[in-house]
């Protein structure tokens, strides 16, 4: 077999790959605008169908961690295509992890229903995981036309979304000392805010591999976190 058919036929499962890996992101964007969408509306129909829907993500990845491994004993690919091949699978682990938070969003969701409303926290918290589903949508166009300076800029945003979450946490932090009878609800909020925020950070670690992807260097210094929720407490 000729080095050049072999190379093609390199290309077209790798193709094929990626394309599950745009099916799934796009699945992912869903499930985050849908698991926001309930919380606001209070929606338990829809938490259920985002709860549901995490199945179909979870088969992807299967299916995706299945095809990369055949991949990779067929093809044996090295260097630059060994490390393409490689960074299929932890674009697909961090959208995994996503789907799994859009989840946890939903079933907290269902919990809220019958609890009492929190001041426009829902809406924030809406506003907060549009940012994040932004981000993700672009880190994943990064990946596909391979625009490390698009990935990088997605990394920045990550510290925009710590912030909100951030003054979030001091919101909660205010309605509970103001009435104890706030305390449930806000902490189903804080552990929404906390999973929207972890969102970001898996978002920021599928653009740090497209970084990696491009230049061949992974970035020279660690990202600082703007969550310094820590510290309040």
């Amino acid at each position: 077999m000729s080095e050049q058919h072999i190379a093609s036929a390199f290309d077209r499962d790798l193709e094929t790959i990626q394309a599950q890996i745009m099916k799934m992101g796009g699945l992912v964007e869903a499930a985050i605008m849908s698991a926001a969408r309930a919380l606001e509306t209070r929606d338990q129909e829809l938490a259920q169908e985002v709860r549901q829907g995490d199945k179909a993500i979870d088969a992807l990845e299967e299916l995706i961690n299945e095809e990369t491994a055949r991949l990779i004993a067929l093809r044996a690919p090295t260097a630059g295509d060994l490390r393409l091949v490689l960074s299929v699978l932890k674009v697909s682990a961090n959208l995994e992890r996503i789907g799994d938070y859009s989840k946890n969003i939903a079933k907290r969701t269902t919990v809220l229903v019958n609890a009492g409303e929190i001041n426009g926290s829902a809406a924030a918290l809406r506003r907060m995981a549009r940012e994040v589903e932004r981000m993700l949508r672009d880190a994943l166009d990064a990946y596909i036309q391979r625009d490390a300076e698009l990935a990088a800029d997605v990394i920045e945003r990550d510290h925009e979304v710590d912030q909100m979450y951030n003054g979030l946490f001091r919101e909660f932090l205010t309605f509970m000392a103001e009435d104890p009878r706030n305390i449930s609800s806000c902490m189903h909020l804080h552990f929404i805010a906390k999973n929207i925020e972890r969102m970001g950070d898996h978002v920021t670690a599928i653009a740090e591999q497209v970084v990696y992807l491009v230049t061949g260097e992974r970035p020279s210094e660690a990202r600082p976190k703007a969550d310094n929720t820590s510290q309040t407490i």
